[in-house]
């Protein structure tokens, strides 16, 4: 969430205080007594059958539930427990009622995943169009392709992001759980993690918790500049690789003839984001394994909707957000992955440097 998001919840807190004193109706404020990101259970027997029980918010109540198994199966699922794992087992975040848009679904969003027998909703077959699943030193990442509006997102919606923490601490969405079983040990319930969604593309990052600077490689403040920024990535559109590779930089920090720099993204007040300071080094990968999606996608159902060949934006179209939220305020980037190549040179050429500019003024402005 940005900063102008956060203290128009503050000014809708307040007001929502005088009204309720007016009417001597109490209410118990705007953050929970735990926020979301330092709740631990263990999977699957330690989940409660809702993580965020606070009530008196806000926001309301949350939506889904955590406890999910094969009787909450199904394309009505509200599970809210989801999973990384790897390019065969991963899950996305997406609404539970079609052709909505991120920005006004992100506090109830529910797990479409890969793999059948977790209780949630499954991603329908075809609807991925090309994945990337990276691992490196400290995190796992998914990032790719997807047609959009087969797991519910209105087809032109450039999106947003969901993350462990948002401006309520409560999470987008709220009591949103991610596990993996990536890190060793068996399932590792994962701290800091980011999900863009939108665009027709999609990147999903978890940071291992075993390891340093989980919530800096995860980081959650920059949600305007989407997946380019956020998850470097080599993802190509009719392609599914699984491939080991490099940290990327911290999201926001730079280097500019040796010196570092950190990036301050501006409030929506300040405008669209016309412009950005630096183009984002994607990571070297190694020991890529290429496989056929009907392979390894298995068990998944059919699309519920009849769907045209529609044109998908190209790698290196960056992101913004086309999506109003609830309130009234812009909610985040689209998740466009990055170009292809792994050069920095070839990158600061390709279309994350115009198209990425192109459409934060189209869609941010």
């Amino acid at each position: 969430m940005s900063t102008s998001t956060l203290s128009k919840l503050f000014a809708f807190a307040a007001l929502s205080v005088a009204v309720a004193t007016a009417q001597d109706v109490p209410v118990t404020g705007t953050f929970p007594p735990t926020p979301l990101a330092s709740k631990a259970y263990a999977y699957p027997t330690g989940i409660p059958y809702k993580v965020d029980t606070d009530t008196g918010l806000i926001r309301g109540g949350q939506h889904g539930y955590n406890q999910c198994n094969s009787t909450t199966e199904g394309p009505t699922s509200l599970c809210q427990t989801s999973f990384i794992t790897s390019i065969e087992d991963f899950c996305l975040w997406g609404p539970g009622n079609p052709n909505s848009l991120v920005a006004d679904t992100e506090g109830e969003m529910v797990a479409w995943c890969t793999k059948p027998g977790r209780g949630t909703r499954l991603i329908p077959q075809g609807a991925l169009q090309g994945v990337q699943f990276i691992k490196t030193p400290n995190y796992i990442q998914v990032a790719g392709f997807i047609r959009q509006e087969l797991i519910n997102i209105n087809a032109s919606d450039w999106g947003g992001e969901m993350d462990p923490h948002g401006a309520d601490l409560r999470g987008n969405p709220m009591g949103g759980l991610i596990y993996s079983e990536a890190f060793g040990g068996g399932w590792t319930q994962v701290v800091e993690w980011h999900n863009f969604m939108g665009g027709n593309s999609f990147c999903f990052k978890a940071c291992d918790p075993n390891k340093p600077d989980d919530e800096k490689y995860c980081e959650h403040r920059l949600d305007r500049i989407g997946c380019a920024y956020n998850a470097p990535n080599n993802a190509k559109n009719g392609t599914f690789e699984s491939c080991d590779g490099e940290n990327q930089d911290f999201p926001g920090v730079y280097t500019v003839n040796g010196q570092v720099m950190t990036y301050t993204q501006p409030p929506e007040e300040a405008g669209a984001i016309t412009t950005m300071p630096y183009q984002p080094r994607v990571p070297a990968s190694s020991n890529c394994v290429t496989y056929t999606s009907s392979a390894i996608y298995t068990g998944l159902p059919s699309p519920s909707i009849a769907i045209d060949i529609v044109a998908t934006p190209s790698a290196g179209s960056g992101s913004a957000s086309g999506s109003h939220g609830a309130s009234g305020t812009r909610t985040g980037g689209a998740a466009g992955p990055s170009s292809t190549s792994n050069d920095a040179s070839a990158l600061a050429i390709s279309g994350i440097s115009f198209l990425g500019v192109a459409f934060s003024v189209l869609f941010l402005a």
